[in-house]
Order: C-alpha cells, then sequence, then structure tokens
C-alpha cells in the first residue's frame, strides 16, 4: 500500500495491559524524540479548511530526519480512515527550512513528543507522550495488501485494543497539531 497511511490515534483508559502485552508479543523497534514542524504555503492555507485536510511537516526523530505531506480523506461524518502520504528522508531541516522560507510557506506549530515503537503481525504500534497534550496510541497499518477497505482496517485495530482490555478508547480524527492548534474544535468519539 505504497503512499497509503491507514491508522487510529486514541487516548486510552489504561496503558499497562497494553505495554504487557507488546513486551511479551511484540517485537520493540525504539524510543526516538520526535520534534515535528507543520507548515502552510501562503497561496493555500491548510487551516482554512475543517476538518484540516492536509499537512506538511519536517520531522527531526532523534537525528534521523524526514519530510511528509498527507492528504486525509473524510467521509460525510468528519471521520477519516486513511490518508495519501508522501514520504522522504532528507540530509538538512535547515536546508528545508530556507526552501519553505524562500518559497513563503509558514511555520504553524511544532509537535514535541517521545514515541516508543513497537511491531506486531501487520500494526506498528505506539505510545506517544505528547507536549502540552498527554499520551496517546496510535496503530498503523504496515500490510502490503493491496485494495483493503480502510474502514474494515481501523475498525480491526480498535477491536485489537478492546482485545488487550485497555478500558475507554477515545478516538480523534484529525491529529497532534490540530489538538494543539484548535483543541476545543476537536471531536472524541468513544470506541
Amino acid at each position: 500500500m505504497k503512499d497509503i497511511e491507514i491508522e487510529i490515534q486514541v487516548k486510552i483508559e489504561k496503558s499497562a495491559p497494553l505495554v504487557a502485552f507488546l513486551k511479551e508479543r511484540a517485537t520493540f523497534k525504539s524510543e526516538k524524540r520526535q520534534v515535528d514542524e507543520y507548515f502552510s504555503p501562503a497561496h493555500r492555507d491548510f487551516l482554512a479548511a475543517r476538518p484540516v485536510k492536509e499537512w506538511l511537516r519536517l520531522r527531526d526523530a532523534s537525528g534521523d530526519f524526514s519530510i511528509t505531506y498527507k492528504n486525509w480523506h473524510y467521509d460525510d461524518a468528519g471521520k477519516s480512515h486513511y490518508a495519501d502520504e508522501c514520504e522522504s528522508k532528507i540530509e538538512s531541516l535547515e536546508t528545508c527550512r530556507k526552501i519553505f522560507e524562500a518559497l513563503n510557506f509558514k511555520s504553524l506549530i511544532v509537535v514535541e513528543k517521545v514515541r516508543k515503537t513497537w511491531d506486531y503481525e501487520t500494526y506498528e504500534i505506539a505510545l506517544d507522550s505528547v507536549t502540552g497534550l498527554g499520551d496517546f496510541v496510535e496503530v498503523e497499518y504496515k500490510g502490503g495488501e493491496e485494495n483493503v477497505d480502510p474502514k474494515q482496517i481501523t475498525d480491526g485495530m480498535v477491536a485489537f485494543l478492546k482485545e488487550r482490555s485497555v478500558g475507554k478508547i477515545e478516538r480523534n480524527y484529525v491529529g497532534y497539531p490540530f489538538l494543539l492548534l484548535f483543541g476545543k474544535e476537536a471531536k472524541w468519539e468513544t470506541q
């Protein structure tokens, strides 16, 4: 599923059962401090749309740098189960910032977090501690099949978390930058 991202971002009531499961059954990948800076072009204000559809991000993940563009696909109820995602490693964040400045891109927000990541079957599971927001779980589909149903995949992710006895699951469809910028507008759905 090249250039498509299927994931959920949730708050859970109890993380201990999930962490115990991951330590026992999943493969630990890494713990990294991530600093994500989000930008918008002057000619097309990404923040004008609700929900925000597009994000352009520069990431420093403990010295590994990348650039990412995401275009979320929302249904009529304002829910998204997947995004088009274009991501690439880069050598210099500072050079990218200079290019963005020359092209009149403006910085919107910086999101800082510590991310612990595990692989389990077709999922990448991240426990995020986000500055100013708290603790979250992201589950991303890493299966390679084509023509999958994103809603069916995200429903399976929620079921996976419920099977881990995490208690109440609150899902948002807008992401960390939106929560930091417009938290009062964010709608949470209990799963």
